[in-house]
Parts: C-alpha cells; sequence; structure tokens
C-alpha cells in the first residue's frame, strides 16, 4: 500500500517510453501452472485469465483470513492477493501458515498471489527489508509453494523501492528473479515498481524489457500501484497501454479510489481500462486499514461495503460484472452443478429516506445456500446492491421519495446460482429535516492564498447517506483544490459535494474537508450554510 503520498504533491508520470518494442515470448513447454504466453496470462491449460479481485492482509490479520477469503469469494473475486512478512520488519509467516492460506484459497476456488510486504519503500523507508531478503524467503517455502503452480502466484515485494534514487530498482529486480528461478521455482513471478508502487518517474516502465528477459521462463508479470499519481485518465491509459503495446504482461496490483490532498485517483478509468485491454486489477484493500477510507468492507464484515467497497465490487466494470474464475476449478470439489432453488418474493421493511431493509423467504439447494445477492432492477439492467449470508439485507445509498425495484439470486458452495426471485417495489420516505452544524476555519493564510477547513456535523439520529453543502464567500475567494470533497463554485456560491469516503455523516457524528483558494486583502468567513437544503447552525 502506498505509505509516501507526502512526497507525491505535485508531481506527474514521465513520459519514458521503452528503448524498443519488447515482444514477450512464450514459455511453451516450461510452462507448469500460470504463465506468460504472447504477453498474456494463461492457465496451465492454455486459457486466458484475468486476475480481478481485492489485497487482503493476512500478516496483520490472520485470525481474519478464513472467513476474510470465503467473503471476497461470495461478492465476486476470482483472486485474492494476501499480504505476508519475511521476517524482517513484521514476524515472519510459517511454512505451515502459508499453506493454509494456499488451502483456505483453493476451498475457496481462489488465484492466491502470495506478496512480501517488508520491502516497501526500499531506500526511503529505512524499516524496510531488501529484495534479496524477500526471495530467500520465498526459497525457504520452497516444499510448500511447489507443485502449487496452477494456483498461486509470488510476488516477490510490494512496492520494492521508495522514492530515492528508484533508478537502483533495476538491478536488485533481476537479481531476485534470477535468485528465484535458479532455485528450482517454476512460479508466475509478478513484481512490483519502484517509486512506492507507482512509478512516477518510469523507471520500470524504462527497464521492463531487461528485468523480463532475465526470467528465463518468461512467467513473470510487471505489478503498477495506482493510487493518486494516477488521477487522470491520460496517465492511466498511457502507461497500461505502453506495456500492452510492448507486448509485456502488466496488472494494476492494488489500485484505489477514494480522494486524498494529494489528488484523486481515476479509478473508474483504471476500471475500464483494464477491461479494454484484459488486464487484471487487484483493489486494496479488503479491511482494517490505518487509513479507513481505503476499506472495502467496514470492520471486515461483508454486509457493509463501504461507498469505494459498492465501487470496486458492484460498478461499471467492477469485480461482480468481470471476474470469471479460474478453470483450473472446473469439476473441483464436490462436482455439484445443481442450483439453488429462487429465493421467495422479497419484503420491505425499515424504509428510511436512504435505506431498506429486505427479506425472503430462504432458497433450498442439493449441498447447501452459502449466500445471496440482492439486485437493483431498472431499465432490464441488474445491479449487485447487498450481498448476505442469511435471507435478510439492508440496502444503502438511496434517493428519498423514489422508488426501487429489487430482487434477489442464491448462491451455492460450487458457485451455482438461482434463478432471480420474484421482484418488490420500494418507495423510499421523505427526508427528514437535518440537524446540522458546519465549523468553518482558516488553517494557514499567505498573500494571495490560504488553506481552508469545513467540519461538518450531523446532530441527529440517523447516518447522512449522501450531501450536498452549499455556502457563498463574500470577498472573491475562489476554490483552487480540495480533497474531503468536490467542489463547484459560481461566482462567490460554493456548492460542496463528498469524496467516497465523507459520502456517510454518521449520527452525532461529522466528517472533515480541506481545500486550497486564493484571496484578495481580505478573506471574510462565511457564515451561512444549508446541507441538503436545511440551514445548518455554524460552530
Amino acid at each position: 500500500m502506498l505509505t509516501a503520498l507526502a512526497t507525491l504533491l505535485g508531481l506527474v508520470l514521465t513520459g519514458v517510453a521503452f528503448p524498443v518494442s519488447a515482444q514477450a515470448r512464450s514459455s511453451g513447454a516450461l510452462a507448469t501452472g500460470l504463465h506468460i504466453s504472447g504477453g498474456r496470462l494463461l492457465e496451465g491449460n492454455g486459457n486466458d485469465f484475468v486476475m480481478r479481485g481485492v489485497n487482503a492482509a493476512h500478516t496483520w490479520y490472520p485470525g481474519r483470513t478464513k472467513q476474510s477469503l470465503a467473503d471476497i469469494k461470495a461478492l465476486g473475486a476470482n483472486t485474492v492477493r494476501v499480504v505476508l512478512a519475511d521476517g524482517h520488519r513484521w514476524s515472519a509467516n510459517s511454512a505451515a501458515d502459508v499453506a493454509d492460506v494456499i488451502a483456505q484459497c483453493k476451498a475457496d476456488r481462489l488465484i492466491c498471489v502470495l506478496e512480501v510486504h517488508d520491502t516497501t519503500g526500499y531506500g526511503e523507508d529505512s524499516a524496510a527489508g531488501t529484495l534479496d531478503e524477500a526471495a530467500d524467503y520465498w526459497i525457504g517455502l520452497k516444499d510448500v509453494l511447489a507443485g502449487q503452480e496452477n494456483y498461486i502466484a509470488i510476488n516477490i515485494g510490494n512496492e520494492p523501492w521508495g522514492n530515492t534514487d528508484p533508478a537502483g530498482w533495476t538491478a536488485p529486480t533481476i537479481a531476485a528473479v534470477k535468485k528465484l528461478r535458479d532455485a528450482g521455482l517454476e512460479h508466475l513471478l509478478m513484481v512490483d515498481a519502484p517509486n512506492w508502487g507507482q512509478d512516477w518517474q518510469g523507471v520500470m516502465r524504462a527497464n521492463a524489457k531487461s528485468v523480463y528477459a532475465a526470467d528465463p521462463t518468461g512467467n513473470l508479470i510487471f505489478s503498477i500501484h495506482m493510487y493518486s499519481v494516477f488521477d487522470t485518465a491520460a496517465e492511466v491509459t498511457d502507461y497500461l497501454n505502453a506495456f500492452v503495446d510492448a507486448g509485456l504482461p502488466i496488472l494494476i496490483g492494488e489500485f484505489g479510489g477514494p480522494a486524498d490532498q494529494y489528488g484523486d485517483p481515476d479509478e473508474d478509468t483504471m476500471m475500464a481500462t483494464a477491461q479494454q485491454l484484459k488486464l487484471g486489477y487487484l483493489a486494496w484493500s479488503w479491511s482494517g486499514n490505518t487509513d479507513p477510507i481505503l476499506d472495502l468492507a467496514l470492520n471486515f464484515d461483508p454486509t457493509q461495503l463501504s461507498s469505494w467497497g459498492q465501487r470496486a465490487f458492484n460498478g461499471a466494470n467492477g469485480i461482480a460484472q468481470t471476474a470469471k474464475e479460474a478453470t483450473v476449478y472446473a469439476g473441483s470439489g464436490s462436482g455439484d452443478s445443481q442450483a439453488p432453488t429462487a429465493p421467495g418474493t422479497p419484503s420491505a421493511s425499515s424504509v428510511t429516506a436512504t435505506s431498506a431493509t429486505l427479506t425472503w423467504a430462504a432458497a433450498t439447494d442439493n449441498v447447501g445456500v452459502t449466500g445471496y445477492d440482492v439486485v437493483r432492477v431498472a431499465d432490464g439492467a441488474e445491479t449487485r446492491v447487498a450481498t448476505a449470508t442469511g435471507n435478510s439485507a439492508t440496502v444503502t445509498g438511496l434517493t428519498a421519495e423514489t422508488t426501487y425495484t429489487f430482487a434477489v439470486y442464491a448462491r451455492d458452495a460450487a458457485g451455482n446460482r438461482s434463478a432471480r426471485s420474484a421482484t418488490v417495489n420500494v418507495t423510499t420516505s421523505k427526508a427528514p429535516a437535518l440537524s446540522c452544524t458546519v465549523g468553518y476555519r482558516v488553517v494557514g493564510e499567505w498573500p494571495g492564498g490560504f488553506q481552508g477547513e469545513l467540519t461538518i456535523g450531523n446532530g441527529g439520529t440517523a447516518a447522512i447517506n449522501g450531501w450536498t453543502l452549499a455556502f457563498a464567500f463574500a470577498d472573491g475567494q475562489s476554490i483552487s483544490n480540495m480533497w474531503g470533497g468536490t467542489a463547484a463554485q459560481d461566482g462567490g456560491a460554493v456548492k460542496v459535494t463528498p469524496a467516497s469516503y465523507t459520502t456517510t455523516i454518521p449520527a452525532a457524528g461529522s466528517v472533515t474537508v480541506g481545500f486550497i483558494a486564493s484571496k484578495g486583502s481580505s478573506n471574510t468567513a462565511p457564515t451561512a450554510f444549508t446541507l441538503n437544503g436545511s440551514a445548518c447552525k455554524a460552530s
């Protein structure tokens, strides 16, 4: 995960190109499982495989992994990237522990990308380990990894170089690849970029051909991490197309959607371009982040997907829509091919302006129902809006005084899906008047400009899901950059809409939005604010 955003402020991707076209070679008969051929990721049987999934922090939350993998699979993923440690920075995950992780991935019919996280930010973060140490860790696990080539990939080291002299990344990367191959590991290898994974100086892009050539098997894929450096469509498409045009395999090994003060990652373009080019992507991360704005699921609960989680799993070009299970699992397990019966017609209760609880009669199955998908039906299309392991779910993020149509599917452990239930129409209630406060303060000021902060408080007993804050400047101030929200300004009038991680203002809670603005000789603070049309008290 990106840990040095502050060093990236004001930096953009360079236009480094490949020295020459680097057509990736086929590994041919050397392939023993997941492998590269013609610049594409294939399964051992030759079928194309596109990774669609998320990252899961096993080494920090080992007690959560078993259920997390099951939940990630139930939401539609075909791949999970698992955080491990080699003992340099965090306690090493033992051979037995790694074997358990692999077994659980296989039980959940997931392809498992294993990564050493201790290398993060080497050269800039003094606590980081080296790629050579990571390679030794993988070699020490050879007995556990051998025979799993169809099911796992080895991501040698996470973000193995910071922003200090990133050109130093190339030689250790080549050396680590050679060391693993000399030790007899034949697995698909994954290589992360420098610059904390984001390669904003183009070092991986410029040296990818030589790194790829260092692998005698050709079974190597490059991983770019896309956060706030990739905040425009041009940056995203240019980087990914450069590898594809050169015949070099690449995927987005981590990416985020929530905005921060350094930029707003263009996750829509990342996901759309990955789908267009048939490239993999793995969202960061399931749950447990130090900064919870990147949690896909709140508190490891699949029924509490964040806005970011809903986007990654259920949005356009999302995991649920695009992931296809690895064919290596075809015929595995019990051989169950019988789908569950359709669930009963859902009924609605606890309907508010922004949410509704749906309940339905349980489906039946010859082996057992493992979960349900709640879908919204509109204009002949379906969008998954909630998942559940039982026969009820709460759908959130709805608009007041709006009619929605919902239905439910059932799933079993083999991935068989039932016919759709009958539909139910639900009309949300009128939005209540809000009890809100807005705190406005100037954080810092300089000639011609200043930094401001808005703290929006919810004094009500129910969460506010989705909001627009309106106010006016009196002295010609103009907002140029905002984090935690998006500003639209017409003269002095300003309207602020939330970022994905500030969309919900919890009951008796608040969210904070910061901004940079220009000013003249006067900088009078706004005194009147409205939230969704309701007047708020200045605090």
